[in-house]
This record gives C-alpha cells, sequence and structure tokens, in this order.
C-alpha cells in the first residue's frame, strides 16, 4: 500500500475530510464561537445538513461533533483523519477530462442544464455507460455552476476580520527572471498578508514555488510575530494543496481554507498587495541590475518594510500602526520555537528494506536494523534531513542518508556464521 500522501489519492480524499472536521471544530478550539456554549454552538452548526468534501450531504449529530474536539484535544490532527475506506460515498463517476468539459460547456452555452450536459458528454465519449445524470447534476450543483447567465457568479459580501491573527492569505507571485552565476532563472514571490492590519509578513523570494518554501515562509511568520493565525486562506496550486500542509495546520490549530478553482478574487486584499508590489517596485525595476536571489530578496524585504509603514488608503493608516491596535488581543501563541520546529516536520510512512535502508525523494537512507520489513513514520525537516527520524513507541531513531563506501568498511553486528566485510579484500574473497 501507498503511504506517500503526496501520490497515494485515498488518503488524500481522508486528509479533506480531516479538514472538513477540523473546520467545524475550530471556532470552539479557538474559542472564537458567538454561543453562550460551546453545546451551543455545536447544536446551531449541526441543525441543518451538512455537505461533506465529496458532495454528499449528510445529518451529523452535535455529539458527533464533541466527540471530534475530544479526539483532537487527545491526539491531535492525526485522531481526525479516517482509517478506515476514506473515499465511502464519494462519487468517481466524472473523471478529470469530463469535469474540465463541464466548465467548458458551461461558459460556452450558460443556458446549459444538466441533463443537456450530460447527453453531450456522452456523445463525446467522456462518461462511461453507467453514468447517471445524478452525477453531473450533483456536480453542477456543488461548484454553483447552476446560473444561468454567468456560470461561477457569487454573491460576495467584502469583509474584514476584527483583529491581526485572525486571517492570514496567502499566494504566489511571479517576478522577473534575474541572471546569477550566468543562469537566468524565475523568481517567485511567496507571500503571507493579515487580513486585519494589511501587514505583508515574512514573505520571502525564491527560485522555486514549492510546499517547502511556503512551509518556511509561513513558520518564519509564526516565529517572527509570535502569532498563531485561526485561518489561513490559499488556493488550490501544489504548494498550497498538499497533505503535508493540512497535517502542520492541524498540529497548530489552523483553519486551512482553500479557495475554489478559478476564484483569485475570495483573496481580493492579496491580490490588492501584489498590485500595489508592482506600481511601487516591480514596474520600476531594472533585472539586468540584480545579480543574486539574496540582492532582491534585500531589495524586496526594504520595499516590505516601506510597505507596511506607509498609509494604506484602505484603513487609513499604516499597516504596522493597525497591526500595534490589536496585537495585546493574540491568544494562540507558540509554546516554544522547539514546539513550533516539531509542527512543522513532515510525516511520511515507508517499510525497511532487507538491507536496513529507505528511501525518500529517491534519496536512499539507512535506519536502525531492528526496523526491517517494519512499516515505520519518518519526520523530517525538508530543508535539514540531518534531523530526520523515525518516530516509534514516542521513542526517536535517527536515520542517516546512506554511505554505500563507508558502508563496506563497517563491520556488521553478524552471527558467526555472518561475512565481515570489513575483512573482505577488493576481489569480494
Amino acid at each position: 500500500m501507498n503511504n506517500d500522501p503526496n501520490t497515494n489519492p485515498e488518503l488524500a480524499k481522508a486528509m479533506k475530510v480531516a479538514e472538513f472536521k477540523f473546520g467545524l471544530i475550530a471556532p470552539v478550539l479557538q474559542g472564537t464561537y458567538i454561543e453562550v456554549s460551546a453545546a451551543a454552538y455545536y447544536k446551531r452548526v449541526t441543525a441543518e445538513k451538512l455537505t461533506l468534501p465529496d458532495g454528499k450531504t449528510v445529518k451529523l449529530s452535535y455529539k458527533t461533533l464533541e466527540k471530534w474536539t475530544s479526539e483532537y484535544k487527545r491526539f491531535g490532527f492525526d485522531a481526525l483523519i479516517p482509517r478506515g475506506r476514506s473515499d465511502c460515498g464519494t462519487s468517481r463517476a466524472l473523471s478529470d477530462e469530463a469535469i474540465e468539459r463541464i466548465y467548458t460547456l458551461k461558459q460556452m452555452f450558460p443556458r446549459m442544464n444538466a441533463t443537456q450536459i450530460w447527453n453531450q458528454l456522452h456523445k463525446e465519449g467522456y462518461l462511461e455507460e453507467k453514468t447517471s445524470v445524478d452525477s453531473v447534476q450533483r456536480f453542477i450543483r456543488h461548484h454553483d455552476l447552476k446560473g444561468a447567465c454567468i456560470p461561477n457568479i457569487k454573491d460576495r459580501k467584502a469583509f474584514e476580520e476584527d483583529a491581526f491573527g485572525k486571517l492570514w492569505q496567502a499566494d504566489t507571485k511571479y517576478l522577473p527572471a534575474i541572471t546569477e552565476d550566468g543562469k537566468t532563472r524565475t523568481v517567485y514571490c511567496v507571500g503571507i498578508l493579515d487580513d486585519y492590519s494589511r501587514m505583508e509578513l515574512k514573505s520571502e523570494l525564491f527560485y522555486e514555488d514549492n510546499a517547502v518554501n511556503f512551509q518556511k515562509v509561513l513558520k518564519d511568520s509564526i516565529a517572527a510575530y509570535g502569532t498563531i493565525p485561526d485561518k489561513l486562506m490559499v488556493d488550490n496550486g501544489g504548494p498550497y494543496a498538499n497533505e503535508q500542509l493540512s497535517l502542520i495546520c492541524g498540529e497548530l490549530g489552523i483553519q486551512l481554507i482553500h479557495n475554489k478553482p478559478r476564484d483569485a478574487a475570495a483573496k481580493a486584499k492579496r491580490e490588492r498587495a501584489w498590485r500595489t508590489l508592482d506600481s511601487r517596485l516591480i514596474n520600476q525595476l531594472d533585472p539586468s541590475q540584480i545579480h543574486s536571489l539574496a540582492q532582491f530578496n534585500d531589495i524586496y524585504r526594504e520595499y516590505v518594510r516601506s510597505y507596511n509603514t506607509t498609509k494604506h488608503t484602505g484603513i487609513g493608516c499604516t499597516p504596522f500602526e493597525r497591526y500595534q491596535k490589536t496585537i495585546d488581543q493574540v491568544k494562540r501563541k507558540p509554546k516554544s520555537s522547539e514546539w513550533l520546529d516539531a509542527c512543522f516536520l513532515n510525516r511520511i510512512s515507508r517499510t525497511v528494506r532487507l538491507d536496513s535502508t529507505i528511501t525518500i525523494d529517491n534519496v536512499s537512507y539507512d535506519v536502525p536494523m531492528e526496523f526491517i520489513r517494519q512499516k515505520v513514520e519518518i519526520r523530517y525537516m525538508p530543508s535539514d534531513m540531518s534531523t530526520a527520524y523515525i518516530l516509534y513507541d514516542d521513542k526517536k531513531y535517527p536515520i542517516r542518508r546512506t554511505n554505500k563506501v563507508e558502508n563496506a568498511h563497517t563491520k556488521r553486528n553478524n552471527p558467526p556464521m555472518g561475512l565481515d566485510y570489513a575483512k573482505m579484500g577488493s576481489d569480494g574473497k
């Protein structure tokens, strides 16, 4: 069985269910509900049917939410991950190609109803014979494609949180390419913005737009401001829609919110800040005069300092001034730097081979021989694999990158009849 959540669709579905559960109990965990008690909150949100990540609607008991809260407090985010079939109740009728075709048909023919689309998909070979019209109807309803004139139109209202740390909005922006050491590379700005203050947090420039770099920016922002946000709004790109980030947010108690595809307007403040970056810096920049990523980051950090201390027309003061107004209201802070480090460790499962090794990202690592043939959980910081370890019975067992040359001269603790490789000659005798 594949236990890597990045390549296992079953585990990916289970993670979506866990995120759904956490989203329901987060107001109680964060103390943000407005009812007179947690029980009153549970009863309100379970009064009507709820829509699961797969589009299925269910009626939950408020006792179920109480149970999820108790399990989370005892065992953390792992307790919310389904251990059985994670895709129970999920419709597998629509392929990615069929879904993309539905979007295309709705854009071309907004008044086309579900039955007409179902017939068209059958004619074009996008659906199997057994796929019912109900599958298409559920998809259209769940993804807000019912509007006759404009597909995906949403009832939007301007919103704003009432304190720093209630909601952070994150995104990646492409910046001009620069040439360093004779190689021209695209630069990516990974940014996090606080919804209330409009503060640009520990955003940074990178040569790669990936999950590891976003995790670094998120961790640096939490550490720098001593604040764990209640909610984190992101899009569905690879750096933001992955199970490792879900696990990290679950450990930190952050409600992870993914915008729906093709819905950049949902994080309007983040998009507005990007336009300010263009007008104040990027449009006046000469990339040929920047010769390293470090130099570009220095320029960008100076821009962030200026942005945070310049009056923002949308709030009538500087972002830093607004940040200071509610900084004393911050309730959720990291317990310690060590605790924060542990929360950001990535997790994967591997079965140890007969030569006492495992593979992570195509790199071999030696593990203690007592784990041979066992399935183990590895926790690690992608930026520093020297700290990787196996967690077993609450104990840590370090692993190290395989060095075959060194291993060839290491004495094995084998039975008397075993081979001592250190005494073998170059011809293997």
